[in-house]
């Protein structure tokens, strides 16, 4: 998929109403949808049960917290890629402290054109880590296939007391002449011994 084609979900968490409303203009609906806001950590937190996000932006401070402990939970916890907004003052420190754990810091104030360069950055990283992550299911899923034919050939094994060879052929053999996959025979094999 085209870098260009993909949208990308983004949660805000900040309680300054003027800021919210300049971020979402920020975000062109053509990269980013949708947009939601929420002023505070426990709404944050309770949306992010509801529903996965591919950015979340937290401008600290927030009402209950600062806001690092809630962007390094959602690191920690997802795949989901976290932007700070910070005050100059703190910005060493903090960035310090969470940008090893994958959190990027930006000071505020800031311009558009890094807020919106670190968007992209964000958007980038989510489409990697998704990509990843497809790809870790699919070895699962290979993984799995694999343990459900191995228990099928033992099954041949002991059942049928072939060799490891023979019921390995047996299981290919059978898939060949039927046109169906391994795991099909194996899933049969295995309704009919066990």
């Amino acid at each position: 998929m085209d870098f260009k084609e993909r949208v990308y979900s983004v949660l805000i968490v900040s309680s300054a109403e003027k800021f919210n409303q300049t971020l979402i203009k920020l975000l062109p609906e053509s990269l980013y949808c949708p947009v939601d806001v929420v002023l505070n950590e426990a709404d944050a937190r309770r949306r992010l049960l509801e529903n996965s996000f591919d950015i979340v932006v937290v401008n600290t401070p927030l009402p209950e917290d600062f806001g690092t402990r809630l962007a390094l939970d959602i690191c920690e916890s997802s795949r989901t890629g976290v932007l700070l907004l910070v005050r100059a003052e703190h910005y060493h420190d903090i960035s310090a402290r969470v940008a090893p754990l994958g959190v990027i810091v930006l000071s505020k104030p800031t311009t558009a054109q890094v807020f919106s360069q670190s968007m992209l950055l964000l958007s980038g990283t989510s489409e990697r880590l998704r990509r990843y992550s497809e790809k870790n299911v699919s070895v699962e899923e290979k993984m799995a296939q694999i343990r459900t034919i191995n228990r099928a050939k033992l099954l041949l094994i002991d059942r049928l007391k072939m060799t490891e060879k023979d019921a390995h052929r047996y299981i290919e053999k059978q898939a060949m002449d039927r046109c169906v996959t391994r795991l099909e025979v194996a899933n049969g094999i295995l309704s009919t011994y066990e």
